[in-house]
C-alpha cells in the first residue's frame, strides 16, 4: 500500500553514533514537527501572558498593570492564541496532504517557515484591533481595562473573528482528519501507528471544538444581546469560559503522550538528563522509524521464542537421556 512504504536512509560519517542522530535529526524535522513546535510555542506564550493576568483581572475585577500593559495584553496573547489555532489547521492541512497524495512535493523547510510566519502575521492582524481600541478607564474608583469599540464595530469584529479563528479551522480538520480516517481505515491493519495517529488528532480536534465552544457563544450573545454583561454573576460565568477555552492548551501534550509512542519515546529523550526519566535504544529506535522498530521488536520476539523452543528441546533431550540411563 501507497501508505505503507518504507524509507531506508544511510548516513555516512567517521563517528560512532553519528549514524543514528544524523537520521534522528533528519526524520524529526518535518513540515509536521515544525507546526508542532509553532503550536507548543504559542500555548506557552499563552499560558504564560494570557491566563494569569485575565485570572487575576477577572477574578478581582480590578486592572493593576498600567496602559501600556493593557494594550499589550489586548494584542499578544491573543496573537497567541490566534497562532496556535492556525497552527492545529496547518498541521491537518499538511497531514492531509502528505497521507492522501503521498507522491506530491513535501513542503521544504524554508516553505514551512514562510508559512509559520504568514500565521503570525495573519494574527497579529486579527489582534490589533483590540490593541488599538484598549484603554483604561475609571468605574466608581476602580481601574478597569476595556476594548472601547466605535459604534457596532465590536459586535461585528467578535463575529468576524469566530468565523476566522473557530469555525473555519474546525471545519478544515473536520473534513481533513475525516477524509483521512476513512482512507487509512480502508487501506491499513488495525492498530497499525497510523490509524493511531487519526484516533489521536480526532481527539485533539474534539477538545479543541469543546473547550472553545462555550468562549465563542458568550461573545455570540453578548453581539446580539449587550445587556447581558450587566447581570449579577457575568463575571465569574466569563471566568468560567475562559479557564475553560485557556485549559485547551494543556491537554494536547497529554492526549500525545498517551496515544502517541513516538512523542512518549521523544520525551523521554529530551528529558533523560532527568533522574526519574529513563530513555532507551527502543526509543531512539522509535524515533528513527516505526516500522523498522516494529521489525526489530518481531525479530527479537522471533529470536527469543525460538530460543526458548531450544532450550525446551534440550530438557526434553537431557530428560529422556537420564530415564534411559536409569
Amino acid at each position: 500500500s501507497k501508505w505503507q512504504t518504507s524509507v531506508t536512509e544511510s548516513v555516512v560519517s567517521p563517528r560512532p553514533g553519528a549514524e543514528t542522530n544524523g537520521i534522528e535529526n533528519q526524520r524529526m524535522r518535518t513540515a509536521t514537527n515544525y507546526f508542532i513546535v509553532n503550536l507548543a510555542l504559542s500555548d506557552l506564550l499563552m499560558s504564560a501572558f494570557n491566563t494569569i493576568f485575565n485570572f487575576i483581572y477577572a477574578s478581582h475585577n480590578v486592572w493593576y498593570f498600567g496602559e501600556e500593559f493593557c494594550r499589550f495584553q489586548n494584542w499578544f496573547p491573543i496573537t497567541a492564541v490566534f497562532v496556535s489555532i492556525y497552527s492545529m489547521t496547518a498541521v491537518a492541512a499538511e497531514r492531509y496532504v502528505a497521507i492522501i497524495h503521498p507522491f506530491k512535493p513535501r513542503l521544504s523547510a524554508g516553505s514551512t517557515r514562510v508559512i509559520i510566519g504568514i500565521i503570525w502575521l495573519v494574527a497579529f492582524g486579527l489582534a490589533f484591533p483590540q490593541c488599538f481600541y484598549a484603554e483604561i478607564t475609571l468605574d466608581n474608583g476602580t481601574m478597569k481595562c476595556i476594548v472601547v469599540w466605535p459604534d457596532d464595530v465590536g459586535s461585528k469584529y467578535h463575529l468576524a473573528v469566530i468565523v476566522l479563528i473557530y469555525f473555519l479551522p474546525l471545519m478544515v480538520m473536520f473534513v481533513a482528519y475525516s477524509i483521512i480516517g476513512v482512507t487509512l481505515w480502508s487501506s491499513t491493519a488495525p492498530g497499525s501507528h497510523l490509524n493511531r495517529f487519526v484516533k489521536t488528532m480526532v481527539v485533539v480536534v474534539i477538545i479543541f471544538a469543546v473547550c472553545w465552544l462555550p468562549y465563542h457563544i458568550y461573545f455570540i450573545l453578548g453581539s446580539f444581546k449587550e445587556d447581558i454583561y450587566q447581570q449579577k454573576y457575568i463575571q465569574q460565568v466569563y471566568l468560567a469560559v475562559f479557564l475553560l477555552a485557556m485549559s485547551s492548551t494543556m491537554y494536547n501534550p497529554i492526549i500525545y503522550c498517551c496515544l502517541n509512542q513516538r512523542f512518549r519515546s521523544g520525551f523521554k529523550l529530551a528529558f533523560r538528563w532527568c533522574p526519574c526519566i529513563k530513555a532507551t535504544e527502543k526509543d531512539k529506535l522509535k524515533l528513527m522509524s516505526p516500522s523498522l522498530y516494529q521489525t526489530t521488536h518481531r525479530k527479537s520476539r522471533t529470536t527469543s521464542f525460538n530460543t526458548e523452543t531450544q532450550l525446551n528441546e534440550k530438557e526434553k533431550t537431557s530428560l529422556t537421556l537420564t530415564r534411559l540411563t536409569l
